[in-house]
């Protein structure tokens, strides 16, 4: 299960989408969650769910990669689907002791779980299709203007580009010594929770001594390398928007616009009636 987490890897192609700006598509990814938090209707998620859909065709992202984003978190997403299912208000479909069900919890909990479902969708999209460098370089960017509040933008804007690098170098590593260990005998399934807490010391612990022996090998790597920081550093390719990042804006404006005008479209229309 941890080798089907896709967020933080980077698939090289010369799609739409992977030409496009990084800036354009962290601005655009921002703009799409919004709008998902505007989404009330079923038809209005079915546009956004269609949208991604499209967008993952476009960046020519097969439908099992994408499948993959959603796989290891449907734990989280069915206990979110029943947390609001049997918590919801309203008339009670189906009661038994302290549990009912209400139609109205149903619905909620179906829009709480496809809010999830799109956002590790579009979350994984812009990691999929933008490379680590050229996402920082697009962070750094976008964070200018908050240095003149003394934000360093290059330093966080790093630090974030690495720990999601650096998603995938440790699963994989986890996976590696769950297998290692389970090979000496180690059961990680059986017992109740704090046996299984307990069993779990094995994997941590080599995995924190890993995790810091990778980290002092990157600080040494960058030293030698001569890296200062941000100031004076220059890039091999300088960011620019072209048509294409234009025509992605206008697009996403459109998207936003819509599920805006399905939210507050009777309002306005009743209200200059």
């Amino acid at each position: 299960m941890l080798t089907d987490i896709t967020l933080g890897q980077y698939y090289p192609g010369n799609s739409f989408v992977h030409r496009l700006d990084p800036r354009t598509k962290i601005i655009a990814t921002f703009v799409f969650m919004v709008t998902i938090f505007m989404a009330e209707s079923a038809l209005s998620y079915g546009l956004l769910l269609a949208f991604v859909l499209l967008v993952g065709l476009v960046s020519k992202i097969s439908m099992g990669l994408l499948i993959k984003t959603i796989k290891p978190l449907w734990i989280i997403i069915i206990l979110t689907l029943g947390i609001h299912i049997f918590s919801g208000q309203g008339e009670p479909l189906w009661s038994w002791y302290i549990f009912h069900i209400t139609r109205e919890g149903i619905v909620l909990g179906i829009k709480m779980s496809l809010r999830l479902i799109l956002l590790l969708l579009i979350s994984s999209i812009l990691t999929l299709t933008t490379s680590p460098i050229v996402l920082t370089d697009g962070i750094e960017d976008l964070m200018k203007p908050f240095k003149r509040l003394g934000v360093p933008a290059h330093e966080l804007a790093m630090m974030m580009t690495i720990a999601l690098r650096f998603i995938p170098t440790l699963l994989e590593e986890t996976d590696r010594i769950m297998k290692a260990q389970i090979a000496r005998g180690a059961d990680f399934t059986s017992g109740n929770i704090i046996n299984r807490a307990k069993n779990m010391l094995p994997i941590l612990i080599p995995l924190f001594i890993s995790s810091f022996r990778r980290a002092d090998e990157l600080a040494l790597a960058m030293e030698a390398r001569c890296y200062r920081g941000g100031e004076g550093r220059t890039r091999m390719h300088q960011l620019s928007y072209g048509a294409a990042d234009y025509e992605a804006g206008f697009i996403m404006l459109a998207v936003l616009v819509i599920i805006g005008f399905m939210k507050w479209g009777s309002k306005l229309c009743s209200l200059i009636s």
